[in-house]
């Protein structure tokens, strides 16, 4: 019998390029993903579910990279720097803490859910409702209302123009692109979103809510584009608010941290691997300035393309501005929304004075999610930094909490990739803006999927079979989507 190092010597053989390294886990795969926040493990889970046999690694000891949880004592550590077990008597137990670094709801009916089912992780989470979504209007937040009843019950208009915007919602709910009789002789995939309020007569501050709180927009931009896409995003609010009655948005029990860990099992079961207190040292390229690997230390594994989180490819993005995060403790839900124990509050830019260009966030959960002790809420206020002091910028947010108990504010800096990736093979993430909902984040992750397979992810559609797994190997390997 041998003495075995024909084996050690034949898994040390890995070649890429001219160089040889040890195998990393099993040395090959179609994939590698660097970072497991939130985009990320989405990817690796579409991946997965692809046929792609995929490593997925993280420098750090912990699921989540910037979406981690943390209890309390963690969060004073990050934050304060300084360790200590705080009081109990004033926060109750530092475990019973989860608090989201970026935290945001999932809208029921929207493609983070479609994801989440079409991936089939959601056997491993439970999810909770949330509790509200409000938008501040005047002096404090107001119900956001999208039904035709619900507008002629708002305090957020006059008489007048709840009848309009009862009108209006009528129209979106009744309209039909297959049947143009539905259209009031408007077809919005050519009509702009501005003539269409201005054809209901709806005045400045509905458009407001209508755009930043139900279609989610963060600019006025759409304002000036065929009026389809606004129009689906406000019946897929509809549709999410109908699901369940009471809010349109969901949130996983004990935050989002869960997450990450629900797409580790998925990939384990698609024969992927995942390796935390991985410091990856260098990605590597072929002779044509592909990506074919990774390296860490001696050990390297060899793949098609590789996808990754800003902070692995600093040479290959750019600056895309800074967000403010303020985590707060409290110990009341905010005043004028209806005692929820979570809720989401947008503030349209317009509403603060003086002037903004972006919205300002504000999150809230409590002990039903399990994300802090009971008689506790955690709030989060964020927007997009616009001036030299930030802190500022987010009072508007901060002064519809009520009393504070204790709070932490993160500056953080946002990146964009510089391409598109697909002439390198190297996919780039863009980092967590300031909203506090999903469909930003899931917007990214289908752009970078469409960029490495050549076409849109339809996610009405059954998971691929083993021949069309067969031939999303090969679209990734070939892929040059722009």
């Amino acid at each position: 019998m041998g003495d075995g190092s024909g084996i050690e010597n034949s898994m040390a053989a890995l070649k890429i390029g001219d160089a040889s390294y040890e195998p990393l886990a099993d040395g090959e795969y179609d994939a590698v993903v660097l970072g497991t926040g939130l985009s990320e493990c989405m990817i690796s889970g579409l991946l997965s579910v692809a046929g792609l046999k995929v490593l997925h690694a993280d420098r750090n000891d912990y699921y989540g990279s910037e979406c981690a949880s943390l209890n309390l004592a963690q969060l004073f550590e990050k934050y304060k720097a300084v360790k200590v077990d705080p009081p109990e008597n004033v926060y109750g137990k530092s475990r019973d803490y989860n608090v989201d670094l970026v935290p945001k709801f999932i809208m029921s009916s929207g493609n983070m859910v479609k994801m989440l089912l079409y991936c089939d992780v959601t056997k491993y989470l439970d999810f909770k409702l949330v509790d509200g979504s409000f938008v501040f209007s005047g002096s404090r937040p107001h119900k956001v209302p999208v039904t035709p009843s619900e507008a002629m019950t708002s305090g957020l208009m006059g008489i007048l123009e709840k009848n309009r915007c009862r009108q209006f919602f009528s129209w979106v709910h009744f309209y039909d692109l297959d049947d143009s009789s539905t259209w009031q002789k408007r077809d919005i995939r050519k009509v702009l979103m501005k003539d269409i309020f201005k054809y209901f007569g709806l005045q400045k501050d509905t458009i407001e809510f209508v755009g930043h709180a139900l279609a989610l927009y963060r600019d006025e931009s759409y304002l000036d584009e065929p009026a389809v896409e606004t129009v689906l995003r406000i019946k897929q609010y509809a549709d999410s608010l109908a699901r369940y009655g009471k809010s349109p948005y969901l949130y996983p029990m004990y935050g989002l941290g869960e997450l990450p860990q629900s797409f580790a099992r998925l990939s384990a079961v698609y024969g992927g691997t995942f390796m935390l207190h991985t410091p990856i040292e260098e990605v590597l390229y072929d002779s044509g300035g592909n990506a074919c690997g990774i390296r860490t230390g001696n050990q390297a594994a060899k793949c098609k393309f590789v996808v990754g989180d800003p902070s692995y490819f600093p040479q290959k993005t750019k600056h895309a501005g800074k967000v403010i995060r303020c985590y707060c403790i409290l110990e009341a839900p905010p005043p004028n929304t209806r005692e929820s124990s979570s809720c989401q509050i947008i503030i349209p830019a317009r509403q603060v004075s003086p002037d903004r260009k972006h919205d300002i966030y504000v999150l809230v959960l409590s002990e039903p999610h399990k994300v802090c002790p009971q008689g506790k809420f955690i709030a989060l206020v964020s927007t997009t930094v616009e001036t030299d002091k930030p802190e500022q910028e987010i009072v508007p947010g901060t002064d519809l909490l009520g009393p504070i108990v204790d709070s932490f504010i993160a500056v953080d800096d946002m990146y964009a990739p510089l391409d598109s990736g697909c002439e390198d093979k190297t996919y780039i993430t863009r980092s967590y803006d300031a909203t506090t909902h999903f469909e930003t984040a899931v917007d990214d992750v289908l752009d970078v999927y469409r960029r490495i397979f050549g076409h849109d992810l339809d996610l009405s559609k059954p998971k691929p079979t083993a021949t069309e797994a067969s031939a999303n190997k090969a679209s990734a390997a070939s892929s040059s989507a722009p």
